[in-house]
């Protein structure tokens, strides 16, 4: 006798109509790869090497940075590696490598980029990290064949929670708004999509594994691709 789906399993089915996706949005940071890394890096490292070059104690240097971060959160110089290296007199992209042994996918994440691959749709990685957080985490990953292109907010000028972001990413990566998926572990970037006119839309539960689940609003959201793989091609 068939078994009966379980209530999660269609919910989560339901979560993307793929007969109608096209094409594939998705994030990096939090979406794809463990956000733990650039948390750590921004929030741990950074104010380690901030205090011993400052000579501050750590404390001290956290307390200074976290109001720095915060000027410029929402902005373009928040995601921006150079600004950062002249901000804080620190190598930031040196830096990084310190640390890049903590960059990891999420669970599910290759088998979700296969599978989409091999059922025939177009798959762009839209991205605020710089393009140097780029160039280190494809090779740590080799995440990077699987896209037919990537777009980044600092080469369009303007980060993805400004709604003309998306109508500057139509120029250079069309694509059809209404049969278009984004998968975006940011609500500000969410509901940009949203209001450009991006079809089905999905947030993530936990962009950092060693932090609770997010509140993810008013949004369809994912603990795991596994929850959305595509059906194969019939």
């Amino acid at each position: 006798m068939p078994q009966t789906p379980s209530p999660h399993k269609s919910f989560a089915a339901a979560m993307i109509a793929w007969k109608t996706v096209h094409t594939v949005l998705l994030d990096m940071d939090g979406t794809l790869l463990d956000l733990h890394y650039d948390n750590h890096f921004w929030l741990e490292h950074v104010p380690l090497r901030y205090a011993e070059k400052r000579g501050l104690p750590l404390e001290a240097a956290k307390t200074e940075l976290m109001a720095r971060y915060k000027k410029a959160e929402g902005t373009l110089d928040w995601y921006c590696v150079d600004y950062w290296t002249r901000e804080l007199e620190l190598d930031i992209p040196q830096l990084k490598e310190e640390v890049d042994h903590l960059i990891a996918v999420h669970p599910h994440v290759l088998e979700f980029l296969v599978a989409v691959r091999a059922a025939g749709r177009r798959m762009v990685l839209v991205t605020n990290a710089h393009g140097k957080a780029i160039d280190l985490k494809f090779r740590r990953t080799r995440l990077g064949h699987h896209f037919d292109a990537v777009v980044c907010s600092h080469d369009l000028g303007i980060p993805k929670e400004n709604a003309d972001f998306w109508k500057k990413m139509q120029r250079v990566q069309p694509f059809e708004k209404e049969t278009a998926l984004l998968v975006d572990d940011s609500l500000p970037v969410l509901r940009a999509a949203r209001a450009y006119g991006v079809a089905q839309l999905l947030a993530v539960r936990r962009p950092d594994s060693k932090q609770p689940e997010k509140e993810v609003g008013e949004f369809s959201a994912i603990r795991s691709f596994k929850e959305v793989m595509p059906p194969p091609l019939r």
